[in-house]
């Protein structure tokens, strides 16, 4: 399966996406709640699903189990394509990532937790706690780091070999709520956007100590909400989304001049959630109008749309590497 189409949302399901055609090839229900993140392993084995309190693991694979992995109740995981059940979370589970060798996985959530997980145990390895909600937290490219962003606007730099958070940075909009936050391939820039609809650029000089971070620039990517911001696989561009129903793509080739590139207008409601192809020539998009939208970047033109959700989209996740 050399490109991988997955979406999610409020209707409890989720559902693989020929990306060509625009077909729903299979869904998976997710029954403990919405689905609020997915994330696809690198290996393309597993898929993550973030929900209310827990994270499931799925196999991408019908009826080829990785491993011969089990779930909790000791069955065939070819039975219900469910792997296992990550329990430990007390509330909504906000992001997910693969560790880049698929050996363990980081979630926050908005029980103010961050938790390391072992995929192969698996059981939390790591558990670092602030006092407000975690709204997204990412790994750094050396992966001995890990950065998040919380609802009372810092920044943390959690070092997992010294196991304890090496440092903590304000933006100038004190107490106003990070939403989301993405780091370049290389590290080499860190960027990060509020419910204000600002973004702020910090340069990562040492592009392997997330802790030297110097404060860049402030930009106002929309006049609301941002839900989600992502850097493309190039690092070349930056995407945005919001509560005000659009897409924005700003070309970030140069710190010093960001441009907005081009707005994608088409969604009715808010925009959730976001993802780059491998070029990044391409971005997908979710949104509560029940729609996965495939955007050409270079015509601006929406390549397809996907429509099999009963309720609102929430998160997409896409692998074509």
């Amino acid at each position: 399966m050399s490109v991988l189409l997955v979406s999610g949302g409020y209707d409890h399901q989720i559902c693989f996406w020929e990306a060509l055609t625009g077909v729903c090839s299979r869904t998976i229900a997710h029954p403990d709640s919405q689905v609020n993140k997915l994330i696809i392993s690198h290996s393309k084995e597993i898929l993550a699903a973030a929900g209310n309190p827990n994270i499931r693991l799925y196999n991408v694979n019908r009826g080829e189990a990785p491993q011969q992995k089990q779930n909790k109740t000791g069955s065939n995981s070819n039975s219900n394509d469910l792997l296992t059940t990550l329990e430990g979370h007390k509330s909504n589970v906000t992001s997910i990532q693969f560790q880049q060798d698929d050996k363990w996985l980081v979630s926050s959530g908005e029980d103010g937790t961050i938790k390391v997980w072992d995929i192969r145990a698996p059981n939390v390895q790591r558990n670092y706690k602030t006092n407000c909600p975690i709204n997204e937290v990412v790994i750094h490219p050396n992966q001995g780091e890990l950065i998040s962003c919380d609802a009372d606007g810092r920044i943390k730099i959690w070092d997992l070999s010294y196991n304890k958070c090496s440092a903590t940075i304000v933006p100038e909009d004190a107490d106003n709520s990070l939403q989301s936050l993405s780091v370049a391939n290389d590290g080499s820039v860190l960027i990060a956007g509020n419910k204000k609809g600002h973004c702020y650029v910090w340069d990562m000089p040492n592009h392997t100590d997330a802790t030297l971070l110097s404060p860049l620039a402030k930009f106002r990517a929309h006049t609301t909400f941002i839900t989600k911001l992502l850097i493309s696989q190039d690092s070349k561009h930056l995407a945005t989304c919001s509560a005000d129903g659009s897409a924005r793509v700003w070309d970030i080739s140069d710190l010093n001049n960001i441009i907005l590139k081009q707005t994608l207008d088409g969604h009715k409601r808010w925009v959730w959630d976001c993802s780059f192809s491998a070029d990044s020539a391409y971005l997908v998009t979710a949104s509560t109008d029940h729609f996965v939208r495939l955007w050409d970047l270079s015509s601006n033109e929406i390549v397809r749309q996907y429509s099999g959700h009963s309720k609102g989209v929430t998160c997409v996740a896409l692998n074509d590497i």
